[in-house]
C-alpha cells in the first residue's frame, strides 16, 4: 500500500478495459457477462488506488461488485449480496472508530502478524474475513473472500484513511436499491454427511437470489464433483429416487425367487426348516 496519490484521468477508460463480468455464485462465465447487466457505479480514489463500486444483475439477481485497481496496473475484486453490503457497510464504521482510536503508527508495538482487529461475515456458501491490519506501508483493511470447500480466494485491500469514503458509498447505493436479497428467510437445515465405501458424500442447502438449492458434493481421495438441485424440483427428485428403489427391490426379489425355483435342493431344505418354538 502507497502513500503515492495518482490522477483521475482516463480513469473510467482504464477500468472499461480492465474489468470483467462475473462472481462465482452471481454467475461467472462469458455467458454471464452477455446477459450482465450495470445498474450504476461509483468510483473512488484512495491514494494510489481506484476502486469501483458496481450494482450490477443478472438472472440470479443483484449483487455489488467491489474492484480494486492499483497503481501499476494490477486489478483484484469481491462480490457482496445486498445484505452482505449492507452487513459490510456497518463493519466499515466500526472498524473506522476503532482505527481513529489508535493514534500514530508505532513500530515498536505492532503484533507479530499485523493484525489490529478483525470480523467475518458469512453468506450461504461464502465467507468473508476483514482485517485491519498494519505494515511499515501503513494501515489498511484487507477483505478477503473464501467459497466453502475449495474455490478461489480474493481480496481487496481498502487503505485504512479511505475507510469512511467508502462506506459512505456503500450507503449511496444501498439507500437506492435497497439490501433485500430475497427469497427464504427462515432457518435453513444443517448440512448431512454419509460415507459410501471409499467415497464421502455432504449434502448442503444453502440460497441465493434465485432461491434454496440443495448442493450434493461426491468426494473421494483425489475427485471432487457436485450438483445443485433448485428447491423447487426436490419433491420429483425424491419421487425419482423412490421409484428406482422400489423397482430394484422387486428385481432383487424375483431374482431371489427365480433362483430358489430353480433349484429344487435349496427350495427342499427351506421347506425342511422348522420354526423355533418359543418354548425351552
Amino acid at each position: 500500500m502507497s502513500d503515492t496519490g495518482s490522477g483521475h484521468d482516463g480513469a473510467q477508460k482504464d477500468y472499461s478495459q480492465k474489468m470483467d463480468g462475473g462472481g462465482g455464485d452471481f454467475d461467472s462465465g462469458q455467458q454471464s457477462q452477455q446477459t450482465e447487466q450495470e445498474l450504476a457505479t461509483k468510483m473512488l480514489q484512495i491514494q494510489s488506488k481506484r476502486f469501483y463500486l458496481d450494482v450490477k444483475q443478472n438472472r440470479r439477481g443483484r449483487f455489488i461488485k467491489v474492484a480494486e485497481i492499483g497503481a501499476d496496473g494490477r486489478r483484484s475484486q469481491i462480490f457482496l449480496a445486498l445484505s452482505t453490503a449492507a452487513e459490510f457497510r456497518d463493519h466499515l464504521s466500526t472498524f473506522s472508530d476503532y482505527y481513529a482510536s489508535l493514534g500514530p503508527p508505532n513500530p515498536d508495538n505492532v503484533p507479530e502478524d499485523g493484525k489490529l482487529k478483525s470480523e467475518m461475515m458469512i453468506k450461504d456458501n461464502r465467507r468473508y474475513y476483514l482485517d485491519l491490519k498494519e505494515n511499515v506501508r501503513g494501515r489498511f483493511l484487507r477483505v478477503s473472500q473464501t467459497i466453502t470447500r475449495g474455490g478461489p480466494r480474493s481480496q481487496i485491500a481498502i487503505p485504512a484513511q479511505g475507510m469512511i469514503e467508502f462506506r459512505d458509498a456503500l450507503t449511496d447505493l444501498l439507500e437506492e436499491f435497497g439490501t433485500n436479497d430475497g427469497g427464504f428467510k427462515g432457518e435453513l437445515p444443517e448440512g448431512r454427511h454419509m460415507r459410501v465405501d471409499n467415497k464421502n458424500f455432504y449434502f448442503d442447502i444453502g440460497q441465493n437470489s434465485r432461491g434454496i438449492y440443495m448442493r450434493v458434493s461426491e468426494v473421494k481421495s483425489n475427485f471432487r464433483t457436485a450438483i445443485t438441485v433448485p428447491e423447487k424440483c426436490w419433491s420429483r427428485f425424491r419421487d425419482i429416487l423412490s421409484d428406482y428403489c422400489d423397482k430394484m427391490k422387486k428385481t432383487s426379489e424375483s431374482t431371489t425367487s427365480s433362483i430358489t425355483a430353480d433349484n429344487p435342493l435349496q427350495k427342499q431344505t427351506s421347506n425342511n426348516i422348522e420354526p423355533v418354538s418359543s418354548k425351552h
